[in-house]
This record gives structure tokens, sequence and C-alpha cells, in this order.
């Protein structure tokens, strides 16, 4: 049975996701999509493909698009002591990425 993903990215993730995903050759369709993924652009992608490539799919839209998190450094500003100013950075770790994934059933899939 053919299955039909749909995948809800956010938008630092896409391209990186659609590039891996035509190398290894799958087609993929851009829908306009709107909405509140952390604020931020999405995507939505819908991805037709046999069911034997169904997992390496997922593998690549979880490898590039999945929850992860990543540090960014934040000036501080030292508001007391003998002297106002910038102090060093800090480091934070912030969760980011993440794809919303839903794998359906297609009863037919043609290509012209």
């Amino acid at each position: 049975m053919n299955k039909l993903i749909l995948a809800i990215l956010q938008g630092d993730d896409y391209n990186e996701v659609i590039k891996t995903l035509n190398e290894r050759g799958f087609s993929v369709t851009v829908l306009n999509s709107s909405g509140g993924f952390l604020k931020k652009r999405s995507y939505t992608i819908m991805i037709g493909l046999p069911e034997e490539k169904l997992d390496e799919a997922l593998s690549i839209l979880e490898k590039k698009a999945g929850r992860r998190t990543e540090t960014i450094y934040q000036s501080s500003v030292m508001t007391a002591g003998p002297v106002l100013g910038a102090a060093p950075t800090i480091p934070l770790n912030v969760p980011c990425g993440g794809v919303t994934v839903f794998v359906l059933d297609m009863n037919r899939m043609e290509r012209y």
C-alpha cells in the first residue's frame, strides 16, 4: 500500500529537509500553510511514497527537522557593582526544531 506523508516544518529546517529528501529520490510538494509554529514561519510538505520507503523518509524528517537544542550566547549587563557595562556572554541551551508528521494510507497513487 502507498503512503502519504504530510509534514509541518519550521522555516529554519525547510531547505535542508527538501534537499536531503530530493537527494534520496523523494518527490516533495510544498503546500501553502499558515499557523503559529512557535510564532515562526512554517511549511507543509506532502510526500507520496511506497510503504517500503516510509521508514527512510521518516528518518530524514526526524534527523533534519526533529526536536533538538542549540546553544545561543546571551549577553548580559552588569547593573550593580563598581562598573556598569557589559559582562561576559552566557551560553544558553534552547529548544528548537520539531516537525509534526501525519502518515495516511492511499488506495492509489498515479504519476503522469
